[in-house]
């Protein structure tokens, strides 16, 4: 079959590699789209340390039932299919407890850290247990079916967040997962959201997604901005969706007393915040990691219309240009949102 392997740090090459075997109780999935996402990217200079050659990425993918193993029902060859990037074990002690993104044993699609290596679907088969696999509706595309690992980050974190209706939120990020996170946010009932980016493009298209107010900051101090639109009290709630200090910081002070935090942004690895202010306003804080089960919600949410995603697809290009592509979103380039590939 057809891959793209990452041979080595930023050098992709599309190859010949063997079709996927699959056990009694797997899907081998014919891929039709698969997602650049922002962590393929930083895999590929090998910066998150989570992505290491040789190794096939690509986790935000859809595509048809090619072939199921003996132990498979619900299936059937031709059916049109996603699948959860998170490969959960189903025994641990999380996993019985309905907390499968925590699963002890662990395993992402496209993603090879020193504890595993399973090879992703920027190739024209991927494998996967039936246990992650969900039908897909045939009114929703296989390109923007791609995109619900995306949108299920956004409503995960959303799910665990105490928002109510009237609230005021903060997303800190208008990319990706930033733009899925407002969306998602606005359907949960808060009635002012406001977004925080470095780039005015960026917050001109969350204010299209449902965006009442934009912040950039490098011409406003955000705390600042947030509790004047907020007649001094501040925000809600707040959702990181970047993973540096300053926005994380951002975040902390934006929120009112007794605020919540949800953190999702996830690239570097140490960060310091202001204990006494969290402690004397007593700001929760919270990581949300990957999503937990919600593949059903956010397939409804898109073929709805509630959660749009078609407008944040930049291209759609063949695999063979995944390498070109990758390096145009790797150096910055200019009104890149979301890239597929189709192998």
């Amino acid at each position: 079959m057809n891959a793209l392997l990452l041979t080595e740090y930023m050098k992709l090459e599309l190859v010949d590699f063997p079709e996927p075997e699959i056990g009694p109780d797997d899907v081998l999935v014919r891929v039709r789209t698969c997602g650049i996402c922002g962590s393929d990217v930083h895999g590929f200079d090998g910066s998150s340390g989570r992505r290491n050659p040789p190794l096939i990425m690509g986790h935000e993918a859809a595509g048809e039932v090619a072939r199921l193993g003996a132990n498979v029902t619900g299936l059937k060859p031709g059916d049109r299919v996603t699948f959860d990037s998170t490969v959960y074990c189903g025994k641990c002690a999380f996993c019985v407890r309905g907390n499968v993104n925590l699963c002890d044993n662990r395993e992402v699609v496209g993603v090879a850290p020193k504890e595993f290596k399973r090879h992703g679907a920027f190739a024209e088969y991927v494998s996967v247990p039936s246990r992650v696999v969900y039908k897909l509706p045939d009114s929703l595309p296989f390109e923007q079916a791609a995109l619900i690992e995306a949108v299920s980050i956004g409503v995960h974190a959303v799910s665990i967040t105490p928002v109510r209706l009237g609230d005021t939120a903060v997303v800190l990020g208008a990319g990706m997962i930033g733009l899925v996170t407002l969306q998602a946010v606005k359907a949960a009932g808060c009635s002012r959201i406001i977004s925080v980016d470095i780039e005015d493009a960026k917050i001109e298209a969350a204010k299209k997604m449902g965006a009442t107010d934009g912040i950039n900051p490098n011409t406003a101090n955000v705390p600042d901005a947030v509790r004047e639109l907020t007649r001094g009290r501040g925000a809600d709630v707040a959702f990181e969706c970047v993973g540096y200090a300053k926005p994380v910081g951002a975040a902390i002070h934006s929120v009112r007393k007794g605020g919540f935090v949800t953190l999702i942004g996830n690239l570097q690895p140490n960060i310091e915040i202001p204990l006494q202010y969290v402690v004397t306003r007593q700001i929760r804080l919270q990581g949300s990691c990957a999503s937990n089960g919600e593949y059903p919600a956010c397939i409804d949410l898109m073929e709805r219309g509630i959660i749009k995603v078609d407008p944040l697809i930049s291209a759609v290009a063949p695999l063979a240009d995944g390498p070109s592509w990758f390096n145009r979103l790797y150096h910055h380039d200019p009104n890149l949102m979301k890239v597929i590939l189709c192998p």
